[in-house]
């Protein structure tokens, strides 16, 4: 599901994209879903300067109160409309799904906003190895899944 749970803006919907998921895989087998941080366009509005457009805050505003960030701006240049997904609500939408959580995981991690700084970090392959290092040390921590724009859920079919 690397793609479809943050154009569903209503929860059924998406537990019934995890369901049918499940409907497909082997018993065992494992579904990964793709989804976007409840807290992604907060995050961005500082680092891309979009809080200077007025029009962008309310957007940001709804989207960490309810999880949709809806966009009808025709010319707009953030993210289109989508659901963004609190990191503990994964859970239940799995296991209402009929699956078996495994892992939640920050795709980016908090690095992702230290922008023009990053590559001066790959450049040295001794420091991108420490980086990656640490990186995975902490990928699943749950306090720090919101500072990830995106996020990797992780559930197995049970063996019926």
């Amino acid at each position: 599901l690397l793609g479809p749970l943050y154009h569903l803006p209503v929860r059924a919907e998406r537990v019934t994209a995890w369901r049918e998921a499940a409907r497909v895989v082997r018993p065992g087998g494992v579904v990964v879903g793709a989804t976007i941080s409840r807290f992604a366009s907060l995050l961005d509005g500082f680092v891309w300067d979009y809080f200077s457009d007025p029009r962008f805050r309310p957007l940001v505003e709804r989207a960490l109160a309810d999880g949709v960030h809806h966009n009808t701006d025709a010319d707009r240049t953030w993210f289109t409309s989508a659901y963004f997904h609190h990191p503990d609500e994964l859970a239940a939408e799995v296991t209402e799904a009929g699956l078996l959580l495994l892992r939640r995981i920050a795709v980016e991690g908090p690095l992702w906003m230290t922008g023009a700084r990053l590559p001066e970090s790959l450049a040295d392959p001794g420091r991108t190895d420490l980086l990656l290092e640490m990186l995975r040390a902490v990928e699943d921590e749950p306090s720090l899944l919101g500072a990830s724009s995106h996020l990797l859920t992780v559930a197995f079919v049970p063996h019926r």
